[in-house]
């Protein structure tokens, strides 16, 4: 029997003959080794413990706690959960169980609808086959035999899936006990893994394979840690993100609305267009500083640009698309890269005009699954602050260190401190040859780590046309969202005709890097209400100061110091209305408002305000002009604030 070499991740060598189970090789090694694992990775895929080792693999055995073990954990819930669910409700016909981010879900067809009710009945249930402790076990079975097995079971999705699994691909059925079913693993090595962290969560309706043609199923949502502490710091994290949840939070502070005659489209209300166009200024504004200077492409161009750049290949089933009477076919552009190129082009550049810096605030249109929408992270319709460096190949690494560090800046600015980068190489479906590639790849990593910064390798999640930095931030309760990203791209300068003219006369293809800080717009103002739960620091507030006056013969002075606010350039407002103080104070409270200024009859004979602040029960007592002086200094945003410090330095 021929050998192969296993390769621990000490470094440290083994040879084992072909065939032998992973269970075999850790028992050889320690029988406690045996004993803690519950599965192994093989070249960074995870497999089954008893799976047998057909080829030389970098071998690594792995414990319930060890991270890449969640994924088995979720995966084997996901599998007790629908043995629970058909030993409680027979007749139910389970469809497909895959893990998600955070958890997993099942598919379940069924004539009566599941309840918030039946969730802790099943949860019960699953714990009392989670005790049986029963072992996961893989066959091999032909495709005919499979269909028999679940034809007789009345599995009528289950013959779907099996006909859709490729001639020649291996079909696998997993049993814990006496349950099974269709899956390509793998699992722990038993039920009794999955351990006591698990919960589920809610119940939702979904289409068969997501098609609105198909059956409507019932979807149990669940999640599962590796240990009950670790579920209870997520379910405290949920009930913090509920608590924030920008779409509540922007109805009580009269900021957006969305309504289904434009699904996916913001209709922006003057508070909360206060607070994006204040987004804007403070880039616009840094931009400046840094070179770019700002352009405008249009909304909608030919689809033959779009054939041409490789965006329609790659995007055209999100794209909108219009047909025109003179039967010319335009498409509302996805996103802004290739109108920038278009800019670039027009008029001939020279080596000496690099690096040429464009930006553009620009409204992008892409089709998102009705499903998918949520509120503002996840809309048809948005705005990117979008830009484009075109350089040389030498300038790219100083350029992107130059861009790495305004982008972290700029998280600081707006109370992101926690900022993880993301290193994405070469997806399979792409544009250009390899070699371009190689050159664009290590360009960006020589960036990153000139910059002195740790990086976590994104396998095969760049753009289509180059490598990407993401960046990703951690907001106040631990959650993670992707923002910003650069994007070296040697290919779609060429594809769409741009040059320039190096030093020796020739025609050069220049490099475009790709840019964007915020990313979408309307999604990085729906984290930052999260992340601040609404609390928004005073320079970005809608309403930084609310006027109110406790009797109506204090509403002469109150307009006073309304003006006097807008005069220092706050965004202030004054509340006159015949109601009681206590009331005002609730409702504006409600609404997010950072500073009230109230004011009755003693105010306004001392000329004085009572400054109370969004979250505290203490007032303070001060002259009108010492307190327009406070508010003034802490409404200036914290690039001019930098500005003026560096120049009084």
């Amino acid at each position: 029997m021929s050998q192969i070499s296993l390769t621990f991740p000490d470094g440290a060598k083994r040879e084992v003959p072909a065939g032998t189970a992973g269970l075999d090789v850790a028992k050889s090694i320690s029988p406690s080794l045996a004993k803690r694992t519950v599965a192994m990775s093989l070249d960074g895929k995870l497999a089954d413990i008893a799976a047998p080792i057909k080829a030389n693999a970098a071998i690594k055995f792995l414990a319930r706690t060890d991270p890449e073990a969640l994924e088995l954990i979720r995966h084997d819930a996901a599998h007790v959960m629908a043995e629970a669910v058909q030993e409680l409700y027979p007749g139910t016909q389970v469809t497909i169980g895959p893990v998600i981010e955070n958890g997993f879900y099942y598919d379940f067809a069924r004539n009566e609808p599941f309840t918030p009710d039946d969730l802790p009945k099943i949860e019960a249930k699953m714990a009392e086959i989670i005790a049986r402790d029963r072992a996961f076990a893989c066959e091999v079975v032909e495709r005919d035999q499979a269909k028999a097995l679940f034809k007789k079971k009345g599995e009528a999705f289950k013959l779907e899936l099996i006909d859709a699994i490729p001639k020649g691909d291996e079909i696998k059925l997993y049993s814990q006990g006496e349950w099974l079913d269709l899956c390509r693993g793998p699992h722990m090595n038993s039920t009794g893994k999955v351990g006591k962290g698990f919960k589920l969560l809610k119940i939702a309706g979904a289409y068969w394979r997501g098609d609105s043609n198909n059956p409507m199923l019932q979807r149990i949502y669940g999640t599962a840690f590796a240990s009950e502490e670790e579920l209870a710091a997520y379910l405290h994290q949920l009930e913090e993100a509920e608590k924030r949840d920008h779409r509540r939070l922007g109805r009580e502070m009269d900021l957006f609305h969305f309504q289904e005659e434009a699904p996916g489209a913001v209709f922006w209300h003057a508070k909360g267009w206060a607070l994006f166009t204040a987004l804007i200024g403070y880039m616009r504004r840094r931009q400046q500083a840094w070179g770019y200077v700002e352009v405008n492409s249009p909304d909608m161009m030919d689809k033959a640009l779009w054939v041409q750049s490789g965006h329609w290949e790659k995007f055209g089933d999100h794209m909108y698309v219009t047909e025109t009477p003179d039967e010319r076919i335009y498409c509302c552009k996805p996103m802004n890269c290739p109108g920038h190129v278009q800019i670039f082009k027009h008029g001939l550049k020279s080596y000496r005009d690099l690096p040429l810096k464009i930006a553009e605030f620009g409204k992008v249109h892409r089709y998102e699954p009705s499903g998918a929408l949520h509120g503002l992270l996840r809309v048809r319709h948005f705005t990117q602050d979008d830009a484009h460096i075109f350089t040389t190949e030498d300038q790219i690494t100083e350029e992107c260190v130059k861009l790495n560090e305004q982008m972290l800046s700029i998280y600081r600015d707006f109370g992101f401190t926690d900022v993880r980068i993301k290193f994405s190489d070469r997806p399979a479906k792409r544009v250009g040859a390899d070699a371009v590639w190689d050159k664009a790849e290590a360009a960006l990593k020589r960036a990153v780590e000139a910059a002195g910064l740790a990086y976590e390798l994104n396998p095969g999640e760049g753009a289509f046309y180059g490598p990407k930095l993401e960046y990703v931030l951690r907001d106040a309760i631990g959650r993670d969202w992707q923002c910003g990203t650069i994007q070296v791209d040697l290919n779609l300068p060429g594809r769409l005709g741009a040059f320039y003219i190096a030093p020796d006369g020739e025609k050069t293809v220049p490099v475009m890097i790709h840019r964007a800080m915020f990313g979408s717009l309307e999604r990085f103002t729906g984290i930052l209400i999260e992340h601040y739960a609404g609390h928004l620091p005073l320079w970005l507030a809608p309403v930084q100061a609310m006027v109110a006056t406790i009797v109506s013969d204090a509403d002469a002075y109150a307009n006073e110091v309304l003006e006097a606010l807008v005069k220092a350039g706050l965004r202030a407002e004054a509340d006159l209305r015949n109601e009681k103080i206590n009331y005002k104070v609730r409702e504006h409270s409600l609404a997010k408002v950072p500073v009230m200024l109230v004011v009755g009859k003693r105010e306004a004979e001392e000329r004085t305000v009572s400054v109370r602040r969004l979250g505290s029960q203490e007032q303070q007592v001060m002259t009108l002009d010492a307190a327009i002086r406070m508010l003034a200094d802490e409404a200036v945003p914290p690039d001019l604030r930098e500005a003026a410090d560096a120049k009084a330095a």
